[in-house]
């Protein structure tokens, strides 16, 4: 009785997926935005590093990080204001040892690691995913959007 409610329920989710994203449209500048808006948080592990790297304490910087992280969060959410977390920590004197390495941290591409060349590779021409579905184009091509109805 459980292997073909479990099918059903696979089947249910994905035409609940299909629902979701057709006409998904993919904006790349606004994805592109609200990255770089979260950028500073996503930084705060590497400034830590530089921090004890230079002799600081990582408790301290951990600290001092999680303070400056929870305002600029709070001014961002409640205030909705631009994330300000580099401002805050180029005022913090505890952080004056890594400050001419903070613009050089804000680079985007220091924290996507390998996912450009992973989708690339799998999700690209003659990768394993376009291999896989080739055997069934004419199926995706004919298919219309499903209806769950329950």
């Amino acid at each position: 009785m459980d292997i073909p409610e479990m099918f059903l329920l696979a089947d249910a989710i994905l035409i609940g997926l299909d629902n979701v994203t057709d006409g998904l449209v993919v904006y790349p500048a606004i994805i592109r935005s609200r990255f770089l808006e979260e950028l500073p948080f996503m930084c705060t592990e590497n400034i830590i590093m530089k921090i004890v790297a230079k002799g600081g304490s990582r408790q301290e910087a951990h600290e001092e990080i999680r303070v400056l992280s929870h305002q600029a969060a709070s001014t961002v959410k409640n205030e909705g204001k631009p994330n300000d977390l580099f401002e805050r920590i180029r005022k913090t004197e505890y952080f004056r040892p890594i400050w001419d390495d903070l613009d050089s941290m804000l680079k985007p591409e220091l924290y996507i690691g390998r996912s450009i060349q992973i989708v690339e590779r799998y999700c690209g021409p003659n990768g394993p995913v376009e291999k896989a579905l080739a055997p069934h184009q004419d199926y995706v091509r004919q298919s219309t959007t499903a209806e769950l109805n329950v």
